[in-house]
């Protein structure tokens, strides 16, 4: 079982992770185009997933296995790359960060809530909803 260190660590390196695709893509978007960055940075992620895949072996011959609508994951991904894009010229990126990751507890605490996509059901209590507020604080703080 995953403890909640090696979860955290995992986290942390996802948010690295995402706060430097929003810069390298907003660069490529600056300089050829929002649809020409989401192109750049697919590719350069299906290469980066194919290399691996290469020498320890594929379940993608079992596509069809997935739900027609997970697909849809990649649109959202255009949509991600071209709002950072958009985002970081205007307000930097930690503020364009900020309000990705508020749009992502949004959805995400209504994904819970309600058990939707195969996420097991988190009600959202006041705890929760405490949490939702400071974190909306924190982007007026950091957007203003």
């Amino acid at each position: 079982m995953d403890t909640l260190f090696f979860i955290i660590l995992v986290g942390l390196a996802g948010g690295m992770a995402v706060g430097m695709q929003g810069p390298l893509a907003s660069l490529i978007t600056q300089k050829l185009g929002p649809l020409e960055s989401v192109f750049i940075v697919h590719i350069g992620g299906a290469i980066a997933a194919l290399i691996p895949m290469l020498f320890v072996g594929s379940r993608l011959g079992q596509w069809r296995n997935a739900p027609w609508y997970a697909f849809s994951a990649g649109a959202f991904g255009l949509i991600v790359i071209i709002a950072i894009g958009y985002m970081i010229p205007r307000i930097g990126a930690a503020s364009a960060v900020v309000i990705l990751v508020m749009g992502q507890i949004f959805v995400s605490a209504v994904l819970d809530h309600f058990g939707l996509l195969g996420i097991a059901p988190r009600a959202i209590d006041l705890q929760r909803v405490i949490g939702f507020g400071v974190v909306v604080f924190g982007v007026w703080l950091t957007v203003r």
